[in-house]
């Protein structure tokens, strides 16, 4: 890992500390002794501390570390610690600070006060070493589906037997009293390939001795990195129960051919002063601005300093931690343009080293100011110097449905005017394209993939309003049958695009949040999936199906360069209000030889002319896998809707 960074940050008083960024801080177990280390250079002395449990009573044994080379404090307890629990105290100057499980604790008690130690290898499941998620040759052939660990099962209809915990996501079977399928098989059966999970990790705002209390938070505010959340788990007192289901589940999605995507969360920490980075060696994690107070990109407080080598060295090892011990398929990097660019690129190098097949994303924006400079940043405008990672687009987005920050403004699908060079820009993943005008895409300037598969293609996620409340928001005018053709329309355009897609869990069967913006400590009433609504939009969720089939069976809508998107995709001259392509000469493979696309976003239909024979593959509300009729001279194409014809 490099430490040399290509520009001078306003605060250099961490220069002067050396940066073993060889050593290994991980707690190491055996039968016969454990062996403690931590960095603090700052640190006068650093006292380690044995408790029974993960909370109440008092420490049975205070042992000092002994101070080693270039920071490093180190102890080695020669007797068999399973299951002990413990914390370091760091002295810096005359003062002791708070107790602390350390940065790299790997196993808690209950509030993620205390680590415990643990043989890791005896909270694995049956099977474990064989374990493995699916293979992936580019990672737009990948489906996202973006789910919070309670939303899946909290609500009665989910009929799960372990509502809201990491069990209840991969128990098979479960249904509505109507019996519609729910929870995994549901998954299963829309055809998505991986289950993005909200952060996972162990997080603040969740009291675990409480959990009788409804209690809801989205997770976004880290507190111990390298742990799964015990409010999820059955027991969040006993540190090895939260990792053993957590390994469970991911073998449960596993077993049924799903990968498991874990959103991350290393730009900034729930607590700012008490945090565990600070208790280690204040200040050294995070950014300052000239002044020295903290800087605040991600509008939560602080923002981490994935530049200075320490702070690398522990984001990496995290990703590669999640990555080898739990069989991690992929990260979701929160806020990822907080962080800098060559940490990105020595990160998913190592991750791809563990898993080939392994997928990184991230929102290419950060919340608030940085004093990184944005040439270094992991900004959307830097995707194409980012070598495995790929980034939202906005511009998609936004150009299918209005902006997300006026609930009133409308896009493509609802009629705005002057989307259609945004929704081409989409189309091709952000890539250079002779045929689309970037001057006149809504946000970017510059074409930012290096290949399709870097923009993550999506019109909705777990920030903002639901897709059928931004809809209704923006239309309030529109009858439930002209939002469903909205609602269709929207995430049409996303699986037909070139870039990865990417799917809000329950977007399938129009979930709605009551209009809440931001829900993320909102109660279970406004977050979860009521699968009532599955019931109730049979046919929305069979359209859903249909497109992730179309997208699955044929190459042409993920092809995997830009020289392919260049060479095979040309978009055709339309009217406003309608876009349209060819995807030409089996693209990628295809069996098809020739594939028309087109998207009406307009109320009124539309007719095309065609040259030749053509046969419909989707039309209005219905998406035919073999093709339903033939069609030549020209063709009808309903309102707001899309329009899909081939020829072999």
């Amino acid at each position: 890992m490099s430490s040399t960074t290509l520009w001078a940050m306003p605060v250099q008083k961490f220069d002067q500390y050396p940066t073993p960024v060889e050593a290994n801080l991980w707690v190491e177990y055996s039968p016969a002794a454990t062996t403690f280390r931590i960095w603090s250079p700052v640190a006068e002395e650093v006292v380690l501390k044995l408790y029974e449990k993960g909370n109440g009573g008092t420490a049975r044994e205070k042992l000092s570390l002994l101070k080693g080379e270039k920071g490093l404090w180190q102890l080695t307890v020669k007797r068999d610690l399973q299951g002990v629990y413990y914390t370091y105290q760091v002295k810096i100057g005359t003062k002791w600070q708070e107790e602390t499980p350390g940065i790299y604790a790997t196993a808690v008690g209950v509030n993620g006060q205390r680590a415990m130690v643990l043989d890791l290898s005896s909270t694995n499941p049956t099977g474990w070493a064989q374990d493995k998620g699916p293979t992936v040759k580019t990672p737009n052939e990948v489906v996202l589906w973006e789910a919070h660990v309670r939303d899946i099962t909290s609500h009665l209809s989910s009929g799960s037997s372990a509502p809201g915990k990491f069990l209840g996501l991969v128990e098979p079977g479960t249904k509505t009293t109507k019996g519609v399928t729910t929870g995994l098989d549901h998954m299963k059966e829309l055809g998505v390939t991986h289950i993005h999970l909200l952060p996972a990790f162990d997080h603040r705002s969740i009291d675990e001795t409480a959990l009788d209390k409804p209690q809801f938070n989205w997770g976004y505010d880290p507190q111990n990195y390298n742990v799964p959340e015990g409010s999820y788990s059955s027991d969040p007192y006993r540190a090895e129960v939260r990792i053993r289901e957590f390994k469970q589940m991911v073998k449960g999605f596993h077993d049924k051919g799903l990968g498991v995507v874990l959103d991350v969360v290393y730009n900034h920490t729930g607590l700012t002063k008490g945090s565990n980075f600070n208790l280690e060696f204040p200040d050294y994690y995070y950014r300052q601005k000239p002044d020295g107070t903290y800087s605040d990109a991600s509008a939560c407080g602080n923002e981490t300093a994935s530049e200075r080598a320490m702070a690398r060295k522990f984001i990496i090892e995290s990703c590669k931690f999640w990555a080898k011990e739990y069989h991690i398929d992929g990260f979701r990097f929160d806020l990822m343009a907080i962080h800098d660019l060559e940490t990105m690129n020595l990160l998913t190098a190592e991750l791809k080293k563990i898993n080939p097949n392994i997928i990184i994303y991230g929102e290419g924006w950060t919340a608030g100011t940085s004093p990184l400079p944005d040439n270094a940043k992991a900004l959307k405008a830097n995707t194409r110097l980012l070598t495995h990672t790929a980034a939202f687009s906005d511009d998609l987005r936004d150009a299918i449905k209005g902006s997300v920050f006026d609930e009133k403004a409308k896009g493509f699908v609802s009629g705005a005017a002057d989307t259609e060079e945004s929704i081409k820009f989409g189309v091709v993943g952000s890539v250079q394209h002779p045929q689309v005008n970037i001057g006149k895409v809504n946000y970017s300037k510059d074409f930012w993939a290096r290949e399709p598969w870097q923009a993550v293609s999506y019109v909705s996620c777990h920030d903002n309003l639901t897709l059928y409340d931004k809809l209704k928001a923006s239309a309030p005018d529109a009858s439930p049958d002209q939002l469903k053709k909205m609602h269709l329309l929207s995430n049409a355009i996303v699986l037909t695009s070139q870039g990865t897609a990417f799917l809000h869990a329950g977007v399938e069967m129009m979930r709605t949040k009551n209009g809440e913006h931001n829900s993320y400590n909102k109660p279970d009433a406004i977050n979860q999936i009521n699968w009532g609504w599955k019931e109730t939009h049979q046919d929305v969720f069979s359209y859903y199906q249909s497109l992730i089939s179309l997208r699955k069976a044929h190459p042409a809508f993920r092809m995997p360069t830009t020289q392919l998107v260049n060479q095979h995709l040309q978009f055709l001259i339309t009217e406003p209000g309608l876009v349209g392509y060819l995807l030409k000469d089996h693209a990628n493979g295809d069996s098809w030889k020739n594939i028309l696309v087109y998207y009406n976003g307009r109320p009124s239909a539309t007719q095309v002319s065609l040259q030749g024979t053509w046969t419909v593959a989707a039309e209005g509300e219905h998406i035919h896998l073999k093709g339903s009729r033939n069609v030549s001279g020209s063709v009808h194409i309903p309102p707001v809707s899309m329009l899909i014809l081939f020829q072999e």
